[in-house]
């Protein structure tokens, strides 16, 4: 191809990106806008407009709220769009890390949990509820938990300078099982504080506030943005570690690095929400099959649909809980699994066909 051809087909392929990621944005906007609506107390969407309209500078002056009541501004405000941009910050995060994992491990199936990273973070909450820590020190816990277990695995796989993925992938398996048998025992001895734990390891957003959001934003955005930088890595490391190493990749340097911002932005998301699963493994496997290998696009088209697909979640939590408003919570990690399982099943059939022929 000549130099014209080359730069007429990245400048296309560019466009394409930014179309499909401003496509997605749209779509994020809207479902944000749909879930704000949904819930026991009915607000029209002209009242929501009005007091989204009132929080943005330059434009309040233009919005007339004083037929909204107090008590929609603060359902709106307090209740339902924290718990709603805690969705796009977590499903974001878990995505992006799901797809640092799959590319790092060159493996579909590698998320979060097959690390320990969540188990770490179990044990890290779950520690910290039964020892009576209140929810600030429970979200440090589980965040230092987390990363404790990506150092633990990470070191005890290592061999001389060279971290071998099979050997990474083992540990992090063996440190899974063993941090959940002592989470198992901490459920046992736990006694009254049992709820709290069974609650926070299915995984929801009832009790976010806004200062558990802002807490967390700079780990994630400085992870998110750290490890974007190395698409192009992830894009070699999938030719094979020998492959990019002639072509200029420090291998287990970026393994290093990437595994880090991937555990840490994990760890930061799970820590104000629980654990959540299916997230990280199935949004960069979809996304993947729709848009490609590419991490240059994969990422961010990753992290948005990671979001859409968490606050439709949580919608759908929130209707299944409208009848029993009063008594009832459902965790949006029960959604998630049940979304997430009957995707794996289809796609193990279809495997399984695949080899048949």
């Amino acid at each position: 191809m000549s130099t014209d051809e080359v730069e007429s087909t990245y400048s296309r392929r560019t466009s394409r990106w930014k179309l499909t990621v401003l496509l997605l944005l749209v779509a994020l906007f809207v479902v944000v806008l749909v879930s704000l609506n949904v819930g026991y107390a009915q607000i029209p969407f002209g009242n929501i407009l009005a007091i989204l309209g009132k929080q943005i500078p330059f434009l309040n002056g233009f919005v007339d709220s004083s037929l909204v009541s107090s008590s929609d501004f603060a359902i709106i405000l307090q209740i339902r769009l924290p718990r709603i941009i805690a969705g796009v910050v977590v499903g974001a995060a878990l995505a992006a890390s799901g797809v640092v994992y799959q590319g790092v491990f060159k493996n579909p199936m590698a998320d979060s949990y097959l690390l320990g990273v969540s188990a770490g973070a179990a044990l890290g909450a779950s520690l910290s509820i039964v020892f009576g820590a209140g929810l600030g020190l429970l979200q440090v816990a589980a965040f230092l938990g987390a990363l404790f277990a990506m150092f633990l695995v990470y070191n005890i796989s290592r061999v001389g300078s060279r971290v071998p993925v099979t050997t990474l992938l083992l540990c992090g398996i063996a440190v899974n099982f063993f941090l959940y048998a002592i989470v198992a025992l901490l459920q046992v001895i736990a006694g009254d504080q049992l709820h709290s734990i069974v609650f926070w390891l299915i995984g929801g957003f009832s009790n976010v506030q806004w200062s558990h959001i802002w807490s967390v934003l700079p780990f994630i955005t400085i992870g998110t943005v750290a490890a974007y930088f190395y698409a192009r890595d992830l894009n070699l490391l999938a030719l094979g570690e020998e492959t990019a190493q002639n072509l200029g990749v420090n291998v287990e340097r970026v393994k290093m690095i990437l595994l880090v911002f991937a555990s840490m932005v994990t760890a930061a998301a799970v820590s104000i929400c629980g654990l959540i699963g299916f997230v990280g493994l199935m949004i960069p496997h979809i996304t993947r099959l729709v848009i490609g290998p590419d991490h240059r696009i994969l990422f961010p088209a990753s992290m948005i649909t990671g979001a859409i697909f968490l606050v439709v979640c949580d919608a759908i939590a929130r209707v299944i809980a409208t009848p029993f408003a009063s008594t009832l919570e459902l965790p949006v990690g029960i959604v998630t699994m049940l979304a997430g399982a009957p995707f794996f099943i289809i796609l193990f059939r279809k495997k399984k066909q695949s080899y048949a022929l």
